[in-house]
C-alpha cells in the first residue's frame, strides 16, 4: 500500500481537510463492503438485509424493537427487509418468553453461513487495516468514530457492548 495520505499538522480543522475526511469515510465504506454487496447482490439482497443480519448474529434473540432502535429505520422499512429475510429461511422470529407481544429474531443456521461468510471479508479487511496501522491508530479511529456519533447512538454503541454476549459469540469466547 501507498504511504497514507495525512492532513496537514495542526490544520485538521479547516474545510479541506474534513472534507478529506468526509472522502475517506465513503471511499473507505465503499471499499470496505464491496465483497459483501456483491454475494448479497447475487442473492437479490442488499446492506439493509446485512445490517439486519449482523446485528441479529451479533445478538440472537434480539427484538424486533432493539433491532428498529438499532437501525433507525421505520417499522415499514425494517418489515419489508426482515420479510425478505425470513422468508429466505435466513432469520426465524418467535414470540417472547415474558411478553407474547415481543418478536425475538435469530439466525438460522442458512442466515448464520451467511453472516459468516460475509463477516469473514470484513473481519480480513479490517485485520489487514489494523495491523498496518498499529494499536495507536486503531484507538484513535475507535475514538473518532464514537466522537462522530450522536449522544443518542453513543450510548447505544456503549450498551451494545456492555451486553452480555449470547449466542454462538458466548462459546466462541
Amino acid at each position: 500500500m501507498a504511504e497514507p495520505i495525512k492532513p496537514p499538522a495542526a490544520q485538521f480543522l479547516r474545510d479541506d481537510v474534513i472534507r478529506g475526511g468526509m472522502d475517506l469515510l465513503l471511499f473507505a465504506h465503499k471499499s470496505h463492503l464491496r465483497h459483501a454487496d456483491g454475494e448479497l447482490g447475487a442473492l437479490g439482497l442488499g446492506r439493509a438485509h446485512h445490517r439486519c443480519l449482523y446485528f441479529i448474529g451479533r445478538r440472537p434473540d434480539l427484538s424486533v424493537g432493539e433491532l428498529l432502535s438499532l437501525l433507525g429505520v421505520t417499522k415499514q422499512s425494517l418489515g419489508r427487509v426482515l420479510g425478505a429475510l425470513v422468508e429466505r429461511e435466513l432469520v426465524a422470529q418467535r414470540t417472547g418468553d415474558t411478553d407474547r407481544r415481543q418478536r425475538l429474531l435469530r439466525l438460522t443456521p442458512a442466515g448464520e453461513a451467511l453472516e459468516q461468510r460475509l463477516f469473514s471479508g470484513l473481519h480480513g479487511n479490517m485485520s489487514r487495516a489494523y495491523a498496518a496501522s498499529g494499536e495507536d491508530a486503531v484507538t484513535g479511529y475507535w475514538t473518532m468514530m464514537q466522537n462522530l456519533m450522536s449522544d443518542e447512538a453513543q450510548r447505544q454503541f456503549a450498551d451494545f457492548h456492555a451486553a452480555p454476549v449470547r449466542g454462538r459469540e458466548a462459546m466462541a469466547q
